[in-house]
């Protein structure tokens, strides 16, 4: 894969997330993907997990939106680094600022492998209580 390439589907994976289109997002991931929050120990696996933190994202805050993105590619294609901004709106109306770094693993033209590296909170809850 070009760098073009895997940069156009890290941002349009990002889209979906922003746009609440899981859709969007289930397009760029493959239906085994490893979703790892790894500054926050989850782990999980497949579309119906992946949803399910989506949802749960979605639910908790009124919007989120990623940006000032950088990328790091692979010499191989099959990795690309995604340095960026989030910033998450509140039901209250606080906004929260975090600077975060998502790995994303390439097979087979999907993400096969999501890894993500969060500061503060972890917003991507495997459950809340």
């Amino acid at each position: 894969m070009t760098y073009q390439t895997l940069q156009g589907k890290v941002l349009t994976y990002f889209s979906g997330v922003d746009e609440q289109n899981i859709e969007m997002i289930l397009k760029t991931l493959s239906k085994e993907c490893m979703f790892t929050v790894e500054t926050h120990n989850i782990k999980l696996i497949g579309h119906l997990a992946i949803c399910g933190m989506f949802e749960r994202l979605w639910a908790h805050h009124q919007w989120v939106r990623h940006d000032n993105f950088h990328f790091v590619t692979s010499h191989s294609g099959s990795d690309i680094a995604a340095r960026f901004q989030v910033t998450n709106k509140l039901h209250n109306g606080n906004l929260v600022h975090k600077s975060n770094c998502n790995f994303f693993t390439v097979k087979d033209d999907l993400f096969s492998e999501v890894r993500v590296y969060m500061s503060g909170e972890n917003t991507l809850a495997a459950k809340r209580s």
